[in-house]
């Protein structure tokens, strides 16, 4: 069997900061999306919800929860910071927010559906960097934070945030980093 994985072991993130933040094509969101959820998932209960973030929500958001919720624990900021906070999910032509929404049950482990759910981003990132995309996955400050939770409809007392992916165009090839070595990090037995 032959396997061309020269995208996995060349696949790089584009940072957030060097998107550009135009619309994505709609029918390449839904082939992202679709793939996205598309991962392993013991006992198949979906464990995660995907809010996609377009437009002028991001803007919404950036302003009513990134910027007051950053005020709120940093009194006074300086103008950078203002300009950073009201403008961070706007990086992106799109978002998607990825929850993890844990369920009862008496033979799945939570364990295995926050996999399930870290594996909801990694495909998601995978797919739209496969398009050609610029994507990146991140979590930041934001992503521990009740009122965003709440706002992207989540349950404070049991849902966490797995991850944001910024979905947007390269403004150029991202530079290599570094990586471990495969002696250093991998076992055979």
């Amino acid at each position: 069997m032959t396997i061309n994985n020269s995208f996995f072991s060349h696949r790089r993130s584009v940072t957030a900061k060097k998107m550009v933040a135009k619309p994505i094509n709609s029918s390449d969101l839904e082939k992202i999306l679709a793939a996205g959820i598309r991962v392993p998932d013991h006992g198949a209960l979906n464990p995660w919800k995907l809010i996609v973030m377009q437009g002028d929500i991001l803007r919404e958001i950036d302003e009513e929860i990134i910027l007051k919720e950053f005020k709120k624990d940093n009194p006074n900021p300086s103008q950078a910071e203002i300009e950073i906070e009201s403008s961070r999910l706007q990086r992106g032509g799109a978002v998607i927010a990825v929850i993890y929404k844990p369920i009862d049950h008496p033979k799945i482990p939570k364990w295995e559906m926050q996999l399930s759910s870290a594996a909801v981003c990694m495909n998601l990132l995978n797919c739209a960097q496969s398009m050609g995309y610029a994507a990146q996955w991140l979590t930041e400050w934001y992503a521990y934070n009740n009122k965003m939770l709440e706002r992207l409809g989540g349950d404070i007392n049991k849902d966490l945030i797995s991850g944001f992916i910024y979905i947007g165009m390269k403004i150029d090839e991202p530079t290599e980093r570094k990586r471990p070595n495969p002696s250093d990090v991998i076992t055979y037995l």
